[in-house]
């Protein structure tokens, strides 16, 4: 059975709130945005930097599916905000491996 994702950030109010409040971890592809909250959310941020709509939305879907990978495994209640970096190519196995390197390195894995 897979695991849905958890409920997404859509409030302008939250985005604020992890990006003026939050802490930052960077990796090759990716920055991981997060801020204790009561439950666990995710947003997900890709301007237009990165191309036109179909490049956007290809990469925001390989963002969700790399996410939903981890969800099983985190065992703290955070907002994460993630923001791909600018570049030539975005794989799913590129995304995933940064991401789960930033989620070991803020310690929101179980063991």
């Amino acid at each position: 059975m897979l695991k849905t994702l958890p409920d997404r950030l859509k409030r302008e109010k939250d985005f604020n709130l992890v990006f003026k409040n939050g802490k930052r971890l960077y990796s090759d592809s990716l920055t991981l945005l997060y801020y204790p909250a009561n439950q666990i959310k995710v947003g997900f941020v890709v301007s237009k930097k990165h191309g036109i709509s179909v490049k956007r939305n290809k990469i925001k879907r390989l963002l969700r599916e790399s996410f939903r990978s981890f969800v099983p495994k985190l065992h703290k209640n955070f907002f994460f905000v993630l923001l791909p970096k600018i570049s030539e190519e975005y794989s799913f196995d590129k995304f995933s491996k940064d991401l789960g390197y930033l989620l070991k390195k803020g310690d929101f894995l179980d063991a």
